[in-house]
């Protein structure tokens, strides 16, 4: 019944109590059966309703409101009304008792609704604001009475919210803690499949995974989806967590059956994939990288924008050597993070190696305030204070002047013990000359338009010069052991055979020498790895989509002279609105942009190239271009590369204890417009018992 005709009922009925109730009010929380209007006079505007002589108006009343449902005439009516009342007084009472029947479940769903959606209120508001349900502190799973979710129900209900009130005054409590783990999971449910409406909308896509993640004592693959949205923006969204369980083909089925069948994402319109893996995670995220494109062949391998190139290429090896330099990496990064003073004190020991060389000291101390465990020559700048590094750590550690406390002390012993490990120094001697050839493509090819479509011109340069060194590993790794023993003499480092292969191969351990057991166990290895995965890496369709980057204007414009290849464009054939028109196209658009007026500025990347006004006229341009923006490999403009940045964030300032994979997916994603409503519509329909009034 409209709100309306309730109020039209108010006026009939003489309810003068009802008068000032408003029209919602009596829409929500008042009703009267259909039955009890004369069906042939009931119309849709309320205006000719009538109701019927023995009609009785039920009321849902709320807790003032006298429990029977009954309707009292006015004082005013006559003696005559009342005698003819009593006499009908049994039949109006059976209809009355059957009217409510019909009408009582109605307000009192909408009363679950309402609390349903109270609850979904507050969760959102945690999950959006990064505030675990269940904390503060440490509590039992199936305690919330003194959580954070809890103490902001208490604060709705001392605000005046009624059905939080009636329902706590029922059951001692507004929400259990099984019934909070339902509100989590249909929260989860209906942010992706709003993620998967968007991604479905914008057509082609790119999946991305990041480095496996431990959450609630079980291992769980991020993955990121990249699409062009239908304004021309690149866009990422998180699209959540995939429990990481077994090993293989079984595994990469698992987890393909979970993101098309349980999320829905229609990998047929996969384009390209990425994936940051490290270490013991490699071979199984291979495994399903191959399943991914065995299944879907236009799913192209290609690097990650997120990580460097040759960074990427270290975390992928298995070799205890390289985990080793990895590993301490990281713990190098968060040791001189925690403190400024940490900073001082490793550029005092910079200025202590290099008293004569003052340029380049200040160079490397720059270097040190960045990131630089994670840039292009990252192995290079290690070996440069590697040294200092040492004396630095060693500093901390002895603690003479009482500076630092038993932890920043404990962790600069565990750095120390790597650096002075022979295994680290060998392994980061050989990573920095290897990786030298791949430096210059891996910065180009994760750089502008111009620099990247240069990169893929110059890829067969790269992996020539790297087979010229597996052909002659043998004189190569002969100056490479030279130097990482310098290095390790100047440092007072033992060379030696890890002590862990000794273990296992006492019986041969005194014939067995550094320089040669360090060239089977560490450099051939290496340079294999980097040139298979190179290999795998840029494979000649991803060689031919960075090459279509020459449809940018600026690209264009630089190589003005050579119209771009309509053979790289091919490999979008398929994907294109009409390649009967392309080489046209093609070839207007060249001359649109090969010639620049005095004074003119073009686009000089993709991210401008798409908000062109006129990109619309060509159709087919358009749509290479889209193609081109889901690339993994092209990093994001900062306005759009948000999603990485906010799980970033989460992962790093959530407890290990609080943090949530379902959670996590609202955390990043609160822009993506879901609604309360469907929310509590999708939870009434996946736990219908619930809907019991209690």
């Amino acid at each position: 019944m409209t709100s309306s005709r309730s109020k039209k009922w108010v006026e009939k009925c003489q309810r003068k109590d009802l008068i000032d109730k408003s029209p919602d009010q009596l829409h929500r929380y008042y009703r009267l059966c259909g039955k009890h209007f004369e069906t042939s006079l009931i119309d849709c505007d309320a205006q000719s309703t009538v109701l019927k002589d023995d009609a009785v108006p039920t009321i849902f009343d709320m807790p003032s409101q006298p429990q029977n449902g009954q309707v009292k005439r006015s004082k005013e009516t006559t003696k005559d009304d009342e005698a003819e009342s009593r006499g009908r007084k049994k039949i109006k009472k059976s209809q009355a008792d059957k009217a409510k029947e019909d009408v009582k479940t109605v307000p009192e769903e909408d009363e679950y609704r309402e609390y349903l959606k109270s609850l979904f209120e507050v969760l959102v508001l945690l999950g959006e604001q990064s505030i675990p349900p269940a904390g503060p502190g440490d509590r039992k799973q199936d305690d919330l009475g003194s959580s954070n979710f809890q103490a902001l129900l208490e604060y709705r209900m001392n605000c005046g919210d009624e059905v939080l009130k009636k329902r706590y005054d029922v059951n001692k409590e507004c929400c259990s803690s099984a019934q909070l783990s339902q509100l989590i999971e249909v929260c989860e449910k209906c942010i992706r499949s709003k993620l998967v409406e968007e991604v479905k909308q914008n057509g082609f896509f790119s999946l991305l995974t990041d480095d496996l993640l431990k959450i609630s004592g079980e291992w769980h693959l991020p993955v990121f989806v990249r699409f062009v949205d239908q304004s021309n923006y690149q866009r990422e969204r998180f699209f959540g967590f995939l429990r990481f369980e077994g090993d293989g083909d079984a595994l990469a089925e698992t987890l393909l059956s979970e993101m098309t069948d349980k999320w829905g994402l229609d990998m047929e319109q996969c384009r390209g994939q990425a994936h940051s893996c490290s270490g013991i995670h490699f071979d199984k995220i291979k495994t399903f990288s191959a399943k991914l494109m065995e299944r879907y062949p236009m799913a192209v391998l290609t690097l990650r924008s997120t990580r460097t190139l040759n960074m990427s290429l270290a975390n992928g090896m298995a070799l205890s050597g390289v985990q080793l330099v990895m590993s301490t990496f990281k713990k190098i990064e968060s040791f001189f993070s925690q403190s400024h003073l940490l900073q001082l004190e490793l550029e005092h020991a910079i200025l202590i190696f290099y008293p004569d060389k003052e340029e380049k000291a200040n160079e490397l101390k720059e270097i040190c305030h960045t990131s630089w465990t994670s840039r292009h020559d990252a192995f290079e700048v290690a070996v440069d204070i590697l040294e200092a590094l040492l004396l630095c750590v060693d500093s901390v550690h002895d603690n003479e002047d009482m500076r630092w406390n038993d932890q920043v002390t404990h962790d600069a012993l565990e750095i120390s013990k790597a650096l002075a490990d022979f295994e680290f120094v060998m392994a980061l001697v050989v990573l920095k000359n290897a990786m030298t050839l791949t430096r210059a493509f891996g910065k180009n090819v994760q750089g502008k338009a111009p620099d990247v479509h240069f990169a893929a011109t110059s890829l067969k340069a790269v992996l020539h010069s790297l087979k010229e060194v597996s052909d002659n590993i043998d004189v190569y790794h002969e100056f490479w052991n030279d130097e990482a023993v310098n290095l390790a003499t100047a440092m007072e480092i033992p060379v030696k055979v890890p002590r862990s292969f000794l273990r296992k191969h006492q019986s041969e351990s005194g014939a067995i020498r550094p320089e040669s057991y360090y060239k089977d166990h560490l450099s051939v290895p290496v340079v294999n790895h980097i040139i298979k995965e190179i290999n795998e890496l840029f494979c000649e369709n991803h060689l031919k989509s960075l090459r279509c980057l020459s449809l940018v204007p600026a690209v264009i414009e630089q190589h003005k002279s050579t119209e771009p290849e309509e053979d790289s464009i091919q490999v979008y054939k398929n994907d294109i609105p009409n390649a009967g028109t392309l080489s046209a196209e093609l070839h207007c658009w060249w001359v649109k942009w090969s010639k620049k007026g005095k004074g003119e500025t073009f686009p000089s990347n993709l991210h401008e190239t798409l908000q062109l006004a006129d990109v619309k006229f060509f159709p087919n341009m358009l749509a290479v271009l889209r193609l081109i923006g889901i690339l993994p490999t092209l990093a994001l403009e900062d306005s759009c590369n948000v999603a990485y940045k906010r799980f970033k964030m989460y992962m790093e300032n959530t407890p290990d204890k609080f943090k949530s994979k379902s959670l996590a997916l609202l955390n990043m994603n609160y822009d993506v417009g879901y609604d309360l409503d469907s929310m509590v519509e999708v939870y009434m329909n996946t736990y219908p018992e619930r809907e019991e009034v209690m």
